[in-house]
Protein backbone atom coordinates (compact mmCIF):
# COMPACT_ATOMS: atom_id res chain seq x y z
CA UNK A 1 0.00 0.00 0.00
CA UNK A 2 1.56 3.04 -1.01
CA UNK A 3 1.69 5.58 1.66
CA UNK A 4 3.18 9.55 1.94
CA UNK A 5 3.47 11.80 5.43
CA UNK A 6 4.53 15.27 5.20
CA UNK A 7 5.01 18.02 7.69
CA UNK A 8 5.53 21.60 6.86
CA UNK A 9 5.51 24.46 8.77
CA UNK A 10 3.58 27.34 6.57
CA UNK A 11 3.18 31.04 6.92
CA UNK A 12 0.10 31.10 6.46
CA UNK A 13 -3.05 30.45 9.78
CA UNK A 14 -4.77 27.27 10.68
CA UNK A 15 -8.45 28.44 9.43
CA UNK A 16 -6.64 29.83 5.95
CA UNK A 17 -4.94 26.23 5.52
CA UNK A 18 -8.59 24.50 6.47
CA UNK A 19 -10.44 26.67 4.19
CA UNK A 20 -7.96 26.36 1.30
CA UNK A 21 -7.89 22.18 1.39
CA UNK A 22 -11.90 22.39 2.39
CA UNK A 23 -12.64 23.94 -0.95
CA UNK A 24 -12.81 20.48 -3.09
CA UNK A 25 -15.06 22.60 -5.10
CA UNK A 26 -11.85 24.45 -6.55
CA UNK A 27 -9.63 21.93 -6.75
CA UNK A 28 -9.75 21.61 -11.03
CA UNK A 29 -8.65 25.20 -10.55
CA UNK A 30 -5.16 24.34 -9.32
CA UNK A 31 -4.49 20.28 -8.74
CA UNK A 32 -2.66 18.41 -11.24
CA UNK A 33 -4.59 15.86 -12.54
CA UNK A 34 -8.41 17.39 -11.49
CA UNK A 35 -10.21 18.11 -14.40
CA UNK A 36 -13.56 18.64 -12.73
CA UNK A 37 -15.21 18.22 -9.08
CA UNK A 38 -18.45 17.46 -8.53
CA UNK A 39 -20.05 18.17 -4.85
CA UNK A 40 -23.22 15.78 -3.97
CA UNK A 41 -23.69 17.14 -0.40
CA UNK A 42 -21.91 19.68 1.61
CA UNK A 43 -22.68 20.93 5.15
CA UNK A 44 -20.47 22.52 7.73
CA UNK A 45 -19.22 19.00 8.85
CA UNK A 46 -19.03 17.26 5.61
CA UNK A 47 -18.48 16.74 1.82
CA UNK A 48 -19.35 14.35 -0.18
CA UNK A 49 -17.64 14.91 -3.73
CA UNK A 50 -16.35 13.30 -6.89
CA UNK A 51 -13.36 14.56 -8.82
CA UNK A 52 -13.01 13.36 -11.88
CA UNK A 53 -9.15 12.93 -12.56
CA UNK A 54 -7.62 12.27 -15.89
CA UNK A 55 -4.06 11.34 -17.48
CA UNK A 56 -4.49 11.68 -20.93
CA UNK A 57 -7.44 10.35 -22.50
CA UNK A 58 -7.60 8.44 -19.12
CA UNK A 59 -10.56 9.71 -16.49
CA UNK A 60 -11.03 8.08 -13.70
CA UNK A 61 -14.15 9.34 -11.20
CA UNK A 62 -13.18 8.99 -7.16
CA UNK A 63 -16.00 9.75 -4.67
CA UNK A 64 -15.03 10.64 -1.45
CA UNK A 65 -16.44 12.22 2.22
CA UNK A 66 -14.16 14.79 3.35
CA UNK A 67 -15.37 15.20 7.38
CA UNK A 68 -14.41 18.50 8.56
CA UNK A 69 -13.43 19.94 11.80
CA UNK A 70 -12.88 23.67 11.31
CA UNK A 71 -9.87 25.09 11.78
CA UNK A 72 -8.13 21.43 12.96
CA UNK A 73 -8.51 18.46 10.83
CA UNK A 74 -9.90 16.55 7.40
CA UNK A 75 -10.10 13.76 6.94
CA UNK A 76 -10.52 12.10 3.39
CA UNK A 77 -12.31 8.39 2.90
CA UNK A 78 -12.78 6.57 -0.01
CA UNK A 79 -16.49 5.74 -0.94
CA UNK A 80 -16.28 4.46 -4.55
CA UNK A 81 -14.10 4.12 -8.00
CA UNK A 82 -11.57 2.27 -8.79
CA UNK A 83 -8.99 1.85 -5.75
CA UNK A 84 -9.70 -0.53 -3.00
CA UNK A 85 -8.86 2.05 -0.17
CA UNK A 86 -8.11 5.48 -0.01
CA UNK A 87 -7.18 7.71 3.18
CA UNK A 88 -5.41 10.88 3.43
CA UNK A 89 -5.77 13.35 6.52
CA UNK A 90 -4.94 16.98 7.00
CA UNK A 91 -4.04 18.28 10.63
CA UNK A 92 -3.38 22.25 11.50
CA UNK A 93 -1.56 23.59 14.14
CA UNK A 94 -1.18 27.03 14.69
CA UNK A 95 2.59 27.72 15.67
CA UNK A 96 2.39 30.10 18.11
CA UNK A 97 3.27 32.84 15.57
CA UNK A 98 1.01 33.38 12.70
CA UNK A 99 2.20 30.38 11.06
CA UNK A 100 0.63 26.62 10.48
CA UNK A 101 2.03 23.32 11.29
CA UNK A 102 0.39 21.44 8.69
CA UNK A 103 0.73 17.23 8.91
CA UNK A 104 -0.60 15.47 5.78
CA UNK A 105 -0.95 11.69 5.40
CA UNK A 106 -2.22 9.87 2.46
CA UNK A 107 -2.58 5.74 2.18
CA UNK A 108 -4.30 3.90 -0.79
CA UNK A 109 -4.71 0.75 -2.54
CA UNK A 110 -5.54 0.14 -6.13
CA UNK A 111 -7.83 -3.12 -6.69
CA UNK A 112 -5.26 -4.59 -9.24
CA UNK A 113 -1.92 -5.01 -7.74
CA UNK A 114 -0.10 -4.92 -10.80
CA UNK A 115 -1.37 -1.35 -11.28
CA UNK A 116 -0.45 -0.76 -8.11
CA UNK A 117 3.31 -1.83 -8.39
CA UNK A 118 3.31 0.67 -11.66
CA UNK A 119 1.57 3.68 -9.95
CA UNK A 120 3.69 2.86 -6.62
CA UNK A 121 6.63 3.95 -8.81
CA UNK A 122 5.55 7.21 -9.63
CA UNK A 123 3.05 7.85 -6.21
CA UNK A 124 5.96 9.78 -4.34
CA UNK A 125 6.27 12.20 -7.02
CA UNK A 126 2.42 12.63 -8.00
CA UNK A 127 1.64 13.56 -3.82
CA UNK A 128 4.92 15.58 -4.16
CA UNK A 129 3.59 17.90 -7.10
CA UNK A 130 -0.02 18.13 -5.68
CA UNK A 131 1.05 18.81 -2.11
CA UNK A 132 3.43 21.84 -4.02
CA UNK A 133 -0.05 22.79 -5.31
CA UNK A 134 -1.72 23.81 -2.16
CA UNK A 135 1.20 25.64 -1.06
CA UNK A 136 1.58 27.22 -4.92
CA UNK A 137 -2.56 28.01 -4.47
CA UNK A 138 -2.01 29.51 -0.43
CA UNK A 139 0.23 31.77 -1.83
CA UNK A 140 -2.07 32.95 -4.55
CA UNK A 141 -4.87 33.05 -2.10
CA UNK A 142 -3.23 34.51 0.83
CA UNK A 143 0.10 36.46 0.05
CA UNK A 144 3.41 35.60 0.93
CA UNK A 145 2.13 34.85 4.92
CA UNK A 146 3.86 35.57 7.87
CA UNK A 147 7.20 37.31 7.47
CA UNK A 148 9.94 35.01 8.60
CA UNK A 149 7.91 31.26 8.45
CA UNK A 150 10.28 28.48 7.20
CA UNK A 151 9.33 25.61 5.53
CA UNK A 152 10.64 22.17 6.53
CA UNK A 153 9.26 18.70 5.12
CA UNK A 154 9.53 15.05 6.69
CA UNK A 155 8.46 12.60 4.52
CA UNK A 156 8.34 8.62 3.53
CA UNK A 157 6.96 7.37 0.40
CA UNK A 158 6.01 2.91 0.52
Amino acid sequence: MPHHAETKLLPYTPEQMFDLVADVGRYQEFLPWVVATRIRQRDERSILADLIVGFGPLRETFTSRVALDRPRTIDVDYVEGPLRQLHNSWRFKPDGNGACLVDFCVDFTFRSRTFEAIAGRMFGEAVRKMVAAFETRAAKLYGAGVSGSNSSSAQSAA
